[in-house]
């Protein structure tokens, strides 16, 4: 950016803040993937009247614009790559309002995840969508990049809960999208456009989100399995038999043994794979799904089945599970984590592609994720300063990435495509159908100031990790 457009920022920001101090950019340069990229500058503002201001700026310089959360990212949809603006969102976390009547949420972008499940909580309500890091991430980055979570399997994604937005436009206007209504046909719906498109058509500033009433019982069951295929070959059994579990969470024998070693939580390490199920509704109905789970269960070949007996052995299950990701980074300081999903009909057949992948490129992978849903979460393990090993990497998140869409699958079905999965996206939408995708952001943003270098893949971009 040139020194007079900083100082124009600097003259529209009056209620917060400019930073361009170096050491600052850098704290904004990257998120939880790949890459460091400075920007030229960072805003801190409450105020939707100076983004929206700042904004109009950006698209008459055609300075790049990179609206930001609490970064917590896999795929970098924030990062900075072409420098210009990052707006720090986070910090507009003053709207949280809970409207038992209408069952909603009235949010502004920076409200953590979990404070709007507390929230709705207290009102006997829920808020679905509960990505594994609903503690630390924002709602307007779980709209960005549509998150999803564990309950995805029987509730939906974030997409399927938002119901308003109000929306800074590339040109510096605010709209506002639906409303506080379930039902809402009027025109294009640009609600469900803008969400999951990562930042790349606007800056969400406020959001209204749907509430349901929270089941009154819910269950917990753990299936132990000696084969991984028997495993995904279980999932399909239960979705198949009529239930359906709030929650169904797969777990490798990798992945089991990075949480024992990391924080011993009484798991198997001996078996090949678990399954984590939770089952809600009504008390007697809840009851007699687990005892129809467990035996579905073995019938395919669990070999235990454990079923907690109170609400600390429920939690102490369910934690083990949320420990995978700080458990495996133990193992090397590298991880890199996908999310390639395939019908439910494939799990055991992708289960088998991801051991033939580990095999072959002699590389440490991880599986766990929401099997229920097949958004498997296939996790190398790996040392950045070792390049060769890198290389390897390369070439089996390209396999994974090409095992999933040959089985009907999907590059994401909840991190997003950023940068990381951008050279892929042809390979499953095909040339006709990105360009399709190219064209709604032209007319959308001609300036291309709106987190740009994202999801478009730029001629020759290969994925690099190193």
């Amino acid at each position: 950016m040139k020194p007079e457009d900083i100082e124009e920022v600097k003259k529209i920001v009056k209620m917060g803040r400019v930073l361009t101090d170096e050491s600052d950019l850098f704290s904004y340069s990257f998120d939880a993937s790949f890459g460091t990229y400075l920007p030229d500058l960072v805003v801190q503002t409450k105020s939707v009247t100076e983004l929206a201001a700042l904004v109009k700026l950006a698209n008459r310089k055609r300075i790049p614009v990179y609206p930001r959360g609490q970064s917590t990212c896999l795929s970098g949809g924030p990062l900075p790559v072409k420098g210009g603006m990052v707006f720090d969102l986070s910090v507009m976390n003053d709207v949280l309002e809970i409207d038992e009547e209408d069952l909603i949420a009235v949010v502004s972008p920076g409200v953590l995840t979990a404070d709007i499940h507390r929230a709705a909580e207290k009102k006997g309500l829920m808020y679905p969508p509960d990505p594994s890091s609903s503690h630390v991430s924002t709602i307007g980055g779980n709209l960005a990049e549509n998150s999803g979570g564990p309950r995805g399997l029987k509730y939906g994604v974030t997409k399927d809960y938002v119901i308003g937005l109000e929306v800074i436009v590339p040109e510096g206007e605010i709209i506002r999208t639906g409303g506080r209504t379930v039902k809402n046909v009027t025109g294009y719906d640009l609600t469900k456009l803008i969400v999951g498109s990562e930042g790349t058509l606007g800056i969400i500033t406020k959001a209204i989100l749907r509430l349901l009433p929270k089941p009154p019982a819910s269950e917990t069951v753990m299936a132990v399995f000696d084969s991984l295929v028997d495993a995904g070959g279980a999932i399909s059994k239960i979705l198949s038999s009529g239930i359906l579990p709030a929650k169904m969470e797969l777990m490798d024998q990798a992945s089991i043994i990075a949480v024992e070693n990391y924080e011993p939580s009484n798991l198997p390490v001996d078996a090949e794979a678990i399954i984590l199920l939770e089952l809600d509704g009504h008390p007697v109905a809840v009851k007699d799904e687990v005892q129809q789970v467990a035996e579905l269960c073995k019938a395919v070949g669990a070999r235990e089945i454990r079923i907690p007996g109170n609400e600390a052995e429920k939690a102490e299950i369910w934690r083990a599970r949320k420990l995978v990701s700080p458990a495996i980074v133990r193992i090397k300081p590298t991880k890199i984590s996908e999310d390639a999903t395939v019908p439910r009909s494939k799990i055991p057949d992708m289960c088998a592609r991801l051991q033939e992948i580990r095999r072959k490129y002699n590389i440490h992978l991880v599986v766990f994720g929401h099997a229920g849903d097949g958004n498997l979460h296939p996790n190398i393990i790996a040392d950045k300063n070792d390049k060769e090993e890198m290389k390897r990497v390369e070439e089996a998140i390209a396999e994974i990435f090409a095992a999933a869409v040959e089985l009907g699958g999907t590059l994401s079905g909840e991190h997003g495509i950023g940068t990381m999965k951008a050279p892929f996206m042809e390979m499953e939408l095909g040339a006709v159908g990105l360009d399709m995708m190219r064209r709604i952001k032209q007319v959308w943003d001609p300036n291309n100031i709106m987190n740009p270098g994202k999801i478009f893949p730029e001629p020759g971009q290969k994925l690099e990790l190193t």
